[in-house]
């Protein structure tokens, strides 16, 4: 019986103690999730402090039109269709101004359009009397629905009006089918249309008045900045390639820097989208109006196909198959300067890029690169026939990085080729050091014809010659 009583006396002071148990880890678990929250919001402000500013003109932008609703004389103008002002703030409010403007104007162009075209079709539907008016308004719908729908499948309608084929389907139902049911269509269609151009406008005025975020800034120096991880992974490859078995393990922090190119590869969808969304920006600081944001995409492509062959490089720094010393060596100093090389010039093609200069000194490296890769060349042609003692497969894997290698030096010229295009449509500055380099250039030229001239001497002294 005691033996009973005191088990009864457990069970309840357990399950207290459990429920205890239970609340204090409930507590624990609420806590160190709102603590990791807050670590997020702090690392995702960190990160892009103009996420914080996007947040704050977005609420700003909902504050200003929120008035229309909160005022009497203003409300009583536009009543319940205020909402849709609101509704059109939420839609079309994006992060850059490209963005904002590019919703904008497609939602107000589309929405005038539907508008016309839905009042259109409900007078049009309506004088053929009560019993044919619905039928007819049935085929509009249907007849603009199933063409503005097969006309979003177009690439180039897809790309930058899509978001304003879906408003002028929707308006022009909202517009048609409501007129069905109301006798003041053209008034609610007048205060719906004003409504979202009011809220579109706002929209696009916060966006570009208050800390605007363009697109184009931002493909601008997503490009150069993918150049220049390329150009140091490819700087520092050149001491990477031919380092001994012991050097290879004491360079595992060196290579995990060097893997930012891999970001690379996956940047043609972000090119893409701020490619479009610059074509909508008005001219702002560098960038006039129809700057060549297609030369871009040109660029982001050819970088691509550059990271592609250094993804392919990039295996063999730690290929197991280890070729002679004596081919090592011989392959070493011209396969090392290519790479160096090659990486100094797609940072001078990036700095370039970044202060809209004429990117005349990176021919210097790209030449020295392309003559490296002629030498590499010959030196292979002359020493293959004393390579028949050799184990082929301990050959295969310098030749394949000196292949590559002579892959990437093309790749890097045309790089700089897709620059001086751009530095030509985009007109980019000439620098003290770039009317120096021309200067010198232009000595060389003339000296040349002084050679195949016997019958004129000229001496030219290069201080005293200005542009």
């Amino acid at each position: 019986m005691e033996i009973a009583s005191m088990n009864n006396d457990e069970k309840p002071s357990n399950f207290f103690t459990k429920g205890l148990l239970w609340f204090k880890c409930l507590h624990e678990k609420i806590f160190t999730k709102i603590v990791g929250i807050a670590k997020q919001f702090k690392t995702i402000a960190k990160d892009d402090p103009r996420r914080v500013i996007h947040s704050l003109k977005a609420g700003l932008s909902l504050t200003l039109v929120s008035l229309f609703y909160y005022f009497q004389p203003l409300y009583k103008g536009f009543g319940v269709s205020t909402m849709w002002a609101i509704m059109t703030v939420v839609v079309v409010f994006e992060f850059s101004v490209g963005a904002t403007l590019g919703k904008g104007l497609n939602r107000g162009m589309a929405t005038l359009l539907a508008g016309a075209l839905g009042v259109g079709a409900h007078y049009l539907a309506s004088a053929t009397g009560k019993v044919v008016e619905p039928i007819l308004l049935g085929l509009f719908v249907f007849l603009q629905a199933f063409a503005l729908t097969f006309i979003r499948f177009f690439p180039q309608v897809k790309a930058r009006y899509d978001y304003g084929m879906l408003i002028l389907i929707l308006t022009f139902c909202l517009v048609s089918i409501s007129g069905f049911r109301v006798d003041e269509i053209v008034d609610m269609a007048h205060k719906r249309i004003s409504t979202i151009l009011i809220g579109a406008s706002v929209c696009v005025i916060v966006s570009i008045v208050v800390c605007p975020v363009w697109a184009g800034e931002d493909l601008h120096k997503l490009v150069a900045q993918n150049m220049e991880k390329l150009g140091k992974f490819l700087e520092g490859f050149g001491d990477e390639i031919f380092k001994s078995s012991e050097d290879i393990t004491e360079s595992k922090v060196t290579k995990t820097s060097l893997i930012e190119y891999k970001s690379v590869l996956n940047s043609k969808n972000t090119e893409e989208t701020l490619a479009n969304f610059a074509k909508w920006e008005p001219g702002h600081g560098q960038f006039k109006y129809r700057h060549p944001w297609k030369q871009y995409l040109k660029i982001g492509g050819l970088i691509r196909q550059c990271a592609c062959r250094i993804d392919a490089l990039n295996a063999y720094i730690n290929s197991e198959i280890k070729a002679p010393e004596e081919i090592r060596e011989m392959i070493k100093e011209t396969s090392m300067k290519m790479s160096i090389e090659c990486g100094k010039a797609l940072k001078e093609l990036s700095k370039s890029m970044r202060k809209m200069n004429l990117p005349i000194s990176a021919d210097e490296h790209i030449t020295n690169a392309k003559n490296s890769a002629k030498k590499l060349n010959s030196l292979l042609k002359s020493r293959i026939n004393n390579w028949e003692e050799i184990n082929l497969l301990q050959v295969i894997p310098l030749a394949t990085i000196s292949s590559i290698l002579t892959d990437i030096v093309i790749c890097v010229e045309e790089i700089g080729q897709g620059v001086n295009e751009l530095a030509s449509l985009a007109n980019f500055k000439t620098t003290k050091s770039s009317k120096e380099i021309i200067n010198t250039n232009k000595v060389m030229v003339v000296e040349k014809i002084e050679l195949s001239n016997n019958h004129v001497v000229i001496t030219i002294n290069e201080q005293n010659m200005k542009l």
